[in-house]
């Protein structure tokens, strides 16, 4: 089985932690919302915070989490929601068939050994024509030792991302770079630092004061970044 890894408890400690960076969620949830379509179906939802930016843009969205934990969670906080409804999934996973406009994972895939079955096995939850949508952490240089304690397998260049979409069989449309302020900081304060994010005065500097203006210049492309978004048609 294709699992997930790291330390599951870690994870769930800094997604409550990051669940203060609004301005850098919102960024990226509206890097994604646009290829989502009617009905998507997002692996790894963690505590449930990117769909509750998206909620309201769309009729339908599935989220899901393979950690039990983060399941329970998931379904206590959108129990009898009339959008959205939660599932138990792990990769592979097997579920009703393509089903579903899209599949989107932010900051999954990295955790996952053979992310290329990974790719492969949202393709089967997703519709003919409909959209694989990613978003990963860049750069193998800036591995770090947070980055292995919660459990990240690789970091990613324009060219893995390719490889392993193409791989899975899938026809990328957009790869590309984003947020090279973020990872200029992450060199310094994940590298050098050895800093595991947290909440606190430095990630409210950062989500007030850099994410404005990361986010301005990201409609310029860069050649690097903190994070590779990738979209693919299935």
């Amino acid at each position: 089985m294709t699992a997930v890894t790291g330390d599951t408890g870690l994870q769930s400690e800094v997604l409550e932690d990051l669940s203060d960076a609004r301005n850098y969620r919102r960024w990226l949830a509206g890097l994604a919302l646009p290829h989502l379509g009617e009905h998507p179906l997002e692996i790894g939802s963690g505590l449930g915070d990117y769909a509750a930016e998206w909620i309201e843009h769309l009729p339908r969205l599935t989220v899901s989490e393979a950690d039990r934990a983060r399941y329970e969670h998931l379904s206590t906080r959108y129990a009898g929601h009339p959008v959205v409804s939660a599932r138990f999934l792990q990769l592979p996973g097997e579920g009703p068939g393509p089903v579903h406009s899209s599949v989107v994972s932010l900051n999954v895939l990295e955790h996952i050994p053979d992310d290329v079955a990974a790719l492969r096995n949202m393709a089967s939850f997703v519709q003919p024509g409909g959209k694989i949508v990613a978003l990963v952490p860049a750069f193998p240089s800036a591995m770090s030792r947070f980055d292995r304690m919660i459990g990240h397998q690789r970091r990613y260049t324009r060219r893995t991302m390719l490889a392993a979409m193409t791989g899975a069989g899938l026809t990328p449309e957009i790869v590309r770079y984003v947020n090279p302020l973020g990872l200029l900081t992450w060199y310094l304060s994940a590298k050098a630092l050895r800093m595991i994010p947290r909440n606190g005065p430095a990630l409210r500097l950062y989500d007030r004061g850099i994410v404005p203006v990361a986010r301005m210049l990201d409609r310029v492309r860069s050649p690097f970044g903190q994070s590779v978004f990738a979209v693919a048609s299935v």
